[in-house]
């Protein structure tokens, strides 16, 4: 027997499909996921998907939701390293950068919600909340901490969240990694130094205030 039917034989083909599904979107993109592909390369017949899986928006949505629950544990584990709020921001978004590095599968697909339709699967969009909630407490307890404005907490957890995503997207583009290479630096040490650029330019402008 097969290591995939045996997989499938005891109750794994669901772990195994998703498998498959992120080898595809690695290698081939997102267009080339669907239930029947995903069948041929998991070794399994073309209607076995539909025991887990009602269509291809439910397992794109399953695989957002595994993304967006490891990018939470990344950022949280990012977050327990740091001396103090404002460290953490930096810290936060390096692992966010490092899971697009790490995951970069699951970095592609987890902001397409017309993929994974989360009005359909709204499991994918309360894990993507649980993500951003890791960013929203930490910019709260910089407030708290005096490191940065009240008025502005949900402007600049926004903020945090769109630098710490571009930086990302940057990176699994190719295009950070080249430009920190020059610098003789790596991809998250130089998105901790943006983030700290940022955090006194916010130090900045509340002295002037």
């Amino acid at each position: 027997m097969s290591p995939t039917k045996d997989r499938y034989h005891h109750g794994d083909l669901r772990e195994e499909l998703m498998r498959a599904s992120l080898q595809l979107i690695d290698s081939e993109g997102l267009a080339a996921v669907s239930l029947r592909r995903v069948a041929r390369e998991a070794g399994v017949s073309p209607g076995a998907p539909y025991h887990h899986f009602a269509d291809r928006s439910a397992l794109l949505a399953a695989l957002s939701t595994r993304g967006f629950e490891i990018l939470r544990d990344e950022i949280a584990a990012a977050k327990a390293q740091a001396s103090g709020p404002r460290d953490a921001l930096s810290k936060l978004a390096a692992g966010y950068v490092r899971f697009a590095v790490e995951q970069p599968a699951y970095f592609r697909l987890m902001f397409r919600p017309e993929l994974s339709q989360p009005e359909k699967h709204p499991d994918a969009m309360v894990a993507g909340e649980a993500a951003f909630a890791v960013l929203a407490e930490t910019v709260e307890e910089a407030v708290r901490a005096g490191d940065l404005p009240a008025d502005q907490a949900s402007a600049l957890t926004v903020a945090w969240w769109s630098l710490a995503h571009g930086l990302a997207a940057l990176t699994v583009d190719g295009q950070l990694g080249k430009r920190a290479g020059l610098m003789g630096t790596t991809p998250e040490e130089l998105t901790c130094r943006i983030t700290s650029m940022f955090a006194a330019f916010v130090d900045s402008a509340k002295a002037g205030d």
